[in-house]
Parts: C-alpha cells; sequence; structure tokens
C-alpha cells in the first residue's frame, strides 16, 4: 500500500518527516502553509495529508476546515500535528474532521503505524463503496470492448455529453448512441453511470 500512497505534508518545519517517508515507499509533497496546502489539494491528488496545527497565514485549524468544506479532496484522509498535548484540542480536531493526532516531536515508528491505519481504513471504505455501487451487476458473461467503445466510455466517465464526444471523435452524435447501446449490451448494465463503475472496476478506464 505505501507504496502507491502519496502524502501531502503541510508544514512550516516539514523537513524530517518528508525526509522519512519516503525511505518508506511513500512518495511525498510539502507546503509551508495552509494557503498553499490548499492549493496542492485542490491541483493533485493525495492519500493523506499531515497537517501542522501551528503555521503562518493559515493556521492548521482553519486550513482543515477549509479542506472539509471547499477543497476538491473533501474526504482526503488528515492527520493533526501538534506539539500540544490536549485532550480538549484533539476533540476540537475530530469534530472539525480530523481523522487523527500525533504529538510532535513525532515518534517515527508511531507515525509509521497511524499512516498506515488511516491509509487501510481509507482503502476499505473505498472498496466497500465501490462493493456497494456495482450491485447491479449480473452474472451474464461480460464480452469485451473495441478501443473505441473504451475510448468513448473514457470521455463519458469525464462528464462528456454525447455531443461533446461526437466533437472530439469527429463523428455524428447518432454513432456515439449506437456505440452506448453496444457498450450496455456488452457489460450487461442500463446506463452511463453503470457503465462507467464497471469499466472502473475492470480497470479499462481511469477515474
Amino acid at each position: 500500500m505505501s507504496s502507491l500512497a502519496k502524502i501531502l505534508i503541510i508544514d512550516d518545519n516539514p523537513k524530517l518527516i518528508a525526509d522519512a517517508l519516503p525511505m518508506y515507499g511513500y512518495e511525498v509533497d510539502v507546503a509551508s502553509d495552509g494557503l498553499e496546502g490548499i492549493k496542492k489539494i485542490n491541483e493533485n491528488k493525495y492519500n493523506l495529508v499531515l497537517l501542522d496545527i501551528v503555521m503562518p497565514k493559515m493556521d492548521g485549524w482553519e486550513t482543515l476546515k477549509f479542506i472539509r468544506t471547499n477543497s476538491k479532496q473533501k474526504t482526503i484522509p488528515v492527520i493533526m500535528l501538534t506539539s500540544v498535548d490536549s485532550e480538549a484540542k484533539m476533540v476540537l480536531g475530530l469534530k472539525f474532521g480530523a481523522d487523527d493526532y500525533i504529538i510532535k516531536p513525532c515518534i517515527l515508528p508511531n507515525l509509521l503505524a497511524r499512516i498506515e491505519a488511516i491509509l487501510r481504513r481509507d482503502n476499505w471504505s473505498k472498496e466497500q463503496k465501490k462493493v456497494q455501487a456495482l450491485s447491479f451487476v449480473s452474472d451474464k458473461p461480460i464480452e469485451d470492448l473495441t478501443q473505441r467503445e473504451i475510448e468513448i466510455l473514457s470521455y463519458v466517465a469525464k462528464g462528456n455529453s454525447n455531443n461533446e464526444i461526437a466533437k472530439k471523435l469527429f463523428i455524428k452524435d447518432t454513432t456515439i448512441k449506437t456505440h452506448l447501446n453496444n457498450i450496455y449490451k456488452k457489460l450487461n448494465v442500463e446506463s452511463r453511470v453503470q457503465a462507467t463503475l464497471l469499466a472502473m472496476q475492470m480497470n479499462l478506464i481511469q477515474e
């Protein structure tokens, strides 16, 4: 799991953690304050955020609240980093949406264990959602899609309409509809959403 996980550290003094985590297979990105961190969260995809509380420009509390209410990754797991061992502040952070707390200075084995636990729980939650979302899948055999059908389904997954896809591929709307009908039949589904979810599950297209 760790070799695939990308972690954003939002901390004005991240060197020790930022230097240690790559040695354990994590990809690390760093932001020196909350404003920079939010910008990176909106521009990139991360599996986890390590968020310091005391920072310039925007502290950890405000950053956490913004992540949970305004960012493109509202549900991203967040571990707060704090030098104050205060139960009241920890409870407050959990109410704001923190997933866990680490007291600074961090003990590396403890930090690694917490990170792995959060990532494992988050991955399990996503898998459960996929299972629930794919409750429509039938037992009938699924036929292979052509490269053109996969291409069209990839555009569908990005939210493109039939008209938009037709313009991108320089073909008619009616041709797109025909392809989609063939896709539905091959995958034994009834809608664009079901076709997209199943194709993602089968790794035919990427999210």
